[in-house]
């Protein structure tokens, strides 16, 4: 890689980001980071969490996939999922390659930072991908009733409460401490990328371990949001593109200099039918009051089919914010 190529550090969990910012941007010979929050305590990863006392595998899996340059078998490996018909939670099925190797190099050298590191050694990472704490920490989220909700899939299933109720805070407890050797690509970052993913249970978290609002705040990179292209029951219905950005601008006490958006809107049929199998979905988000210069919209989506970002699409607007 040149010396010369630009630094950039991308904060998300999920699958979203893994597949349509790292890989593409890492191919292109961008110098790539992920951040990802370390709250997941769902399915395979939290049943982990809970018999060994280990960080979350989960997410971080997915961005040292998202950055491999290992032969192809091992990347099989690393997706490669045990127990299919194994029920550990609801619409939970079997333990993940990647998150079994992560946990049991954890319990036995006694700390995550050697297992990322080996992590980084067998999957032939180009970049780096970094928890943006090391600390066990839990997601917490306060509703507008005042009710508590503790634990991310709790927050992310929506499941016996109320969808419509909105979210008026999400916390960590404990607070827990940025990791410094994320804080240093941050200082190092020509750009910040957050997003696209659940506002609320993947993208917002990586910003509350203490010192990691200041790191970004502080450091002199371009900072950008990629917004989702539909809201989601229980997190953001109703929300528009304002809506989000006015949410990432609070958490992280700082204006963004560009917003990337999707414009187009799919025909109805087409979004109903996708729902019946992301049935945690609400509608596409709204683009109405939206303006200025930093607001670049277009057809982000997929042709046909899933409503999902497109990478073809996302990346030449992208590449456009980076090389200008």
């Amino acid at each position: 890689m040149s010396k010369t190529a630009k630094k950039i550090v991308c904060f998300a969990g999920g699958s979203v980001v893994p597949k349509i910012i790292l890989k593409p941007l890492k191919d292109l010979g961008f110098d790539m980071v992920g951040i990802t929050s370390m709250v997941d305590n769902g399915g395979s990863t939290g049943v982990l969490r809970k018999e060994f006392n280990v960080l979350p595998p989960g997410d971080i899996r997915r961005h040292l996939l998202a950055l491999s340059e290992a032969e192809e078998w091992k990347k099989k490996l690393w997706n490669f999922r045990f127990g299919k018909d194994t029920r550990i939670s609801e619409g939970h099925y079997g333990h993940n390659f990647a998150n079994v190797f992560i946990s049991g190099l954890e319990t036995i050298f006694g700390n995550f930072e050697e297992a990322l590191e080996v992590a980084h050694q067998f999957l032939e990472v180009k970049g780096k991908a970094l928890p943006a704490t090391i600390d066990k920490v839990s997601l917490v989220a306060e509703l507008e009733d005042g009710k508590i909700i503790r634990g991310e899939d709790e927050i992310d299933v929506c499941k016996d409460r109320d969808e419509n109720l909105k979210i008026k805070r999400i916390y960590l407890d404990p607070e827990g401490k940025a990791y410094e050797s994320a804080v240093e690509e941050i200082k190092e970052a020509d750009f910040l990328i957050f997003g696209p993913g659940d506002l609320y249970s993947s993208v917002l978290p990586c910003f509350l371990p203490k010192g990691m609002k200041e790191a970004i705040k502080d450091s002199p990179a371009k900072k950008i949001f990629v917004c989702p292209l539909m809201t989601k029951k229980g997190e953001t219905l109703g929300f528009s593109v304002n809506d989000f950005v006015k949410e990432v601008e609070k958490y992280l006490g700082i204006p963004l200099d560009f917003v990337v958006y999707n414009n187009y809107f799919p025909s109805e049929e087409r979004v109903e039918e996708y729902k019946k199998d992301a049935v945690f979905l609400g509608e596409m988000v709204g683009v109405e009051g939206v303006e200025g210069a930093k607001f670049i919209g277009g057809n982000l989506m997929l042709d046909s089919g899933k409503i999902n970002h497109d990478e073809r699409k996302v990346i030449p607007v992208l590449e456009k914010i980076i090389n200008n």
